[in-house]
């Protein structure tokens, strides 16, 4: 997924606290720490979050990498102290943890829809917690902490990210694919960050019943990437196809279940003519124009210069607060799943984690593509690449000068033969 950055994260839910290790970062990246802290914030805003988030006041505290406000080049390292950690030293002390307090907090009737069955099964773990503890979307802190440092490397090249709440269960989920203007108008502290103001009062209220009934809901969350620059990424293999390095960053946060890029999921109950987005030259700007937008600016794995537009698709929390059939694992007998501390939805912070993950991931395409062990090289190579995109194609046309002849396909042409796009 990811080729130039690497990101390592580690801590428990409980534990002392989150670390995270970001390489690959160039040196003389700007680092302002007000960024950072609005990215924590955002994450933990949202109306239907629950009493953790009352406890915690994430900050990120660099450890590594930056000097004076500059990257250094060398791992970036953070540490993000988790406060309720008073709370459960005696469950979740590495060593000497009090026998009787962990038993009384052992989870051993999993929960359908998290990792406590899969995880008990993998790790072969007879407290559940060993991996609830990890599975936890507390992790995401330390993700959108160093999401920061791609937000910030990728604004030194005029790359800007929004996000906001698409859907809220069925509510929006017949409104159109959002577009940079529409994510660009989202209230970051209103109580859902919804898309669309005047579906939030609806919202709200649902979110309110689904509390009232002990219940959780899910949603949809539209990440917009905006001024991304064409040729990142590639068709030549398929593990750098940027449509699926970006899918799978974003379907690792956690509860997401699809990813749509575009308008994939209208285009593909339609005719092809409907789906693909016409090309024009503007002469004037010597650029090209699309009139629509429903690729998600991704061509053959390639960004193609329109803005990057990806929704993810959050299946409701599966800690419900009236719990649902399960099994005692230490009698094999039906019984209802344990109840752990959580929130009815997370969509808010869905889009901010997501925003994180589309950052990390195109930040390391613009690595791959351009180089450069500074940010002083980073943005030399830049400038030069466009223009030499701005000089296409007229300086890389035919090795002898002559104009071709404008390609044409006609109905009776075979789409099958060698050349064409038949599978």
């Amino acid at each position: 997924m990811l080729k130039r950055l690497q990101l390592t994260t580690a801590g428990e839910s409980h534990g002392p606290g989150l670390t995270a290790i970001l390489t690959g970062l160039p040196a003389g990246l700007p680092v302002d720490r007000e960024v950072i802290a609005r990215d924590l914030a955002r994450r933990q805003h949202g109306y239907g979050r629950g009493r953790r988030m009352m406890i915690e006041r994430d900050e990120a505290r660099v450890v590594g990498g930056v000097r004076d406000g500059m990257t250094l080049g060398s791992p970036v390292a953070l540490w993000i102290r988790n406060l309720d950690w008073e709370s459960w030293e005696t469950i979740m002390a590495p060593w000497d943890a009090d026998p009787h307090m962990a038993a009384k907090r052992r989870i051993h009737s999993p929960r359908p829809g998290h990792a406590d069955l899969s995880g008990g099964m993998k790790y072969l773990r007879s407290d559940l917690r060993d991996v609830l503890e990890r599975a936890s979307a507390r992790e995401t802190t330390a993700r959108v902490a160093c999401g920061a440092f791609a937000r910030m490397l990728l604004s030194a090249l005029g790359v800007e990210l929004r996000s906001g709440v698409r859907s809220l269960g069925s509510i929006g989920a017949d409104r159109p694919v959002p577009a940079w203007e529409d994510v660009s108008q989202v209230d970051e502290a209103s109580p859902l960050r919804a898309i669309w103001r005047d579906l939030e009062d609806e919202m709200v209220a649902l979110v309110d019943r689904a509390k009232e009934e002990r219940d959780t809901l899910g949603g949809a969350v539209t990440v917009v990437a905006h001024n991304v620059p064409p040729g990142l990424g590639s068709h030549v293999t398929w593990s750098e196809k940027l449509d699926g390095r970006l899918a799978q960053a974003v379907m690792s946060v956690p509860a997401v279940k699809a990813v749509e890029i575009g308008a994939a999921l209208e285009t593909a109950g339609g005719f092809g003519s409907a789906a693909h987005d016409p090309i024009h030259w503007d002469p004037g700007a010597r650029a090209f124009r699309r009139p629509s937008n429903r690729a998600g600016g991704l061509e053959g794995g390639i960004t193609n210069g329109e803005d990057v537009v990806i929704t993810a698709y959050k299946k409701p929390i599966s800690t419900l607060a009236k719990g649902m059939p399960s099994i005692d694992l230490d009698t094999m007998t039906s019984r209802t799943s344990q109840y752990e501390r959580s929130d009815v939805t997370a969509l808010p912070a869905a889009g901010v984690i997501a925003e994180a993950m589309v950052a990390l991931v195109l930040a390391d395409a613009v690595l791959e593509k351009l180089g450069g062990d500074s940010m002083d090289e980073l943005l030399a190579h830049f400038e030069e690449t466009r223009r030499l995109q701005d000089e296409w194609p007229d300086r890389f046309g035919p090795a002898d000068g002559s104009q071709p002849e404008p390609a044409t396909l006609s109905q009776d042409d075979d789409e099958d033969e060698p050349g064409g796009d038949a599978a």
